[in-house]
Order: C-alpha cells, then structure tokens, then sequence
C-alpha cells in the first residue's frame, strides 16, 4: 500500500485542510477578534500545528516514494523561508509551539 493510500493519513490530510481553511480565513481578523475568539484561533493553530508535525514524521519515517517526493517538496518550501537547507523540522515545530505558548500567555494577560 502507498503511503498516501492509508485511511488514517488521508483522514490526517482532510483535518489539516479544514485546520489550515479555518486558520487563514481568520488570520486577517485576528487583531479584531474578542478574547474567545482569539483563544479558539489560537487553539485551531495549535491542532493544525501538531498534525502537521505528526504527518511531517510520518513522511520522515516511510520509504514510499510518493512520502519521500512530498518531504523533499516540504523541505524545499520551509528553505524558500529562510530555515536552513536540509535543517531539522522538528525544531521549527518546537519553534512555533513556543509562540503559540506566548500567545496564550499574553492573551491570559489581557
């Protein structure tokens, strides 16, 4: 079986479209949402972000071809930002849990 063609990965797939769907359609909005709102934005990002990491690793680990070719494509797009040429992932994940967890921080703060 493909990499691709396993149920749970391409339910996997669908939730991180919906995530990602509901995430950028409220990304302009966000400085103007109320603190619930802001809290569930927060919270979408976050889900988004720990699927993304467990797909990311899923890819990492298959030796599907298709899997490799997707990696390969990732990588090659997280380096067009800026994050170094066949660098770790996992650490801009890390990264990017940490900043979500100051946007908690400042929103308990408010």
């Amino acid at each position: 079986m493909n990499f691709f063609d396993s149920n749970i990965v391409q339910e996997e797939m669908k939730e991180i479209q919906a995530l990602q769907h509901k995430v950028y359609s409220n990304i302009w909005t966000f400085p103007n949402m109320g603190n619930k709102d802001k809290r569930e934005h927060i919270d979408a990002l976050e889900r988004l972000i720990d699927k993304q990491q467990i797909l990311y690793k899923r890819i990492s680990l298959s030796d599907d071809l298709q899997a490799k070719e997707m990696k390969k494509n990732i990588m090659d797009s997280a380096e067009m930002f800026g994050f170094p040429k066949n660098g770790d992932l996992s650490l801009m994940f890390g990264q990017m849990n940490k900043a979500i967890g100051e946007m908690k921080k400042q929103l308990d703060r408010s």
